[in-house]
């Protein structure tokens, strides 16, 4: 057990896909997964351990934003020995040819800082996502059909940016969306051996202003789970 994370030696699974919401945690859990088990309600942070497959894998919510993340990435692979990380989450387009429903695989994660941030110091240190896992990732939404990009996202600190002059920076330089927890991810794998990556849904738009039905969310945010654990498995 660790301060935040309750459960037993071995109730973790090497592979462990992380939702913000703990609430997306047990859909996704009951959805995918045979035999899936609650290992982990410490402060409401849900996790579930089950099969995909005949395959091991945990779901287990992040929280939102880098600072939570950190701590449950940190304590998954440090303490329970995740070796496979990935985030499955709703994101932000900025890019017009970003589409609601698309999935976004993101090779690299932009930032102002994170909690990781101190180690560097001076460096600006480039986040990126382990290629096996992406190869595997880009395949399994071409084998799906899903409309999809990879390319570099944006993880912001905070959620109500008032930055218009960044964001359209960002979106001048190809950015494709914008969410609040992969560069902390992919820093946190790089430190400490394990492999990671992200896999979102863009559920909003910040040029057309679009949003995602509620209604909607479940079933579009079933693909990027699909592609998630064929990235980890297939």
């Amino acid at each position: 057990m660790t301060p935040h994370i309750g459960a037993r030696p071995g109730e973790i699974a090497e592979t462990v896909l992380m939702p913000g919401d703990p609430r997306r945690a047990r859909w996704a859990a009951e959805t995918f997964l045979t035999d899936a088990v609650c290992v982990n309600e410490v402060r409401g942070m849900l996790g579930f351990t089950g099969r995909w497959k005949g395959h091991r894998v945990t779901i287990h919510g992040s929280g939102m934003g880098m600072p939570s993340l950190s701590i449950y990435a940190n304590e998954l692979i440090r303490d329970y020995g995740a070796k496979t990380l990935i985030r499955i989450g709703s994101a932000g387009a900025m890019q017009a040819r970003v589409k609601i429903r698309d999935v976004v695989i993101a090779l690299t994660a932009s930032t102002l800082s994170t909690p990781s941030r101190a180690f560097f110091r001076e460096m600006n240190f480039a986040p990126c996502a382990d290629h096996g896992l992406l190869e595997r990732a880009v395949a399994a939404a071409r084998a799906r059909g899903t409309p999809f990009h990879v390319g570099g996202i944006y993880s912001s600190d905070v959620f109500y940016d008032e930055r218009t002059d960044l964001t359209e920076a960002l979106t001048r330089h190809g950015v494709l969306c914008v969410e609040m927890e992969t560069a902390e991810l992919y820093t946190v794998a790089a430190r400490l051996g394990a492999r990671a990556l992200a896999v979102l849904t863009i559920s909003d738009h910040l040029i057309s202003h679009e949003a995602l039905p509620a209604a909607d969310r479940e079933r579009s945010f079933a693909d990027m789970v699909e592609i998630a654990l064929a990235a980890a498995f297939d």
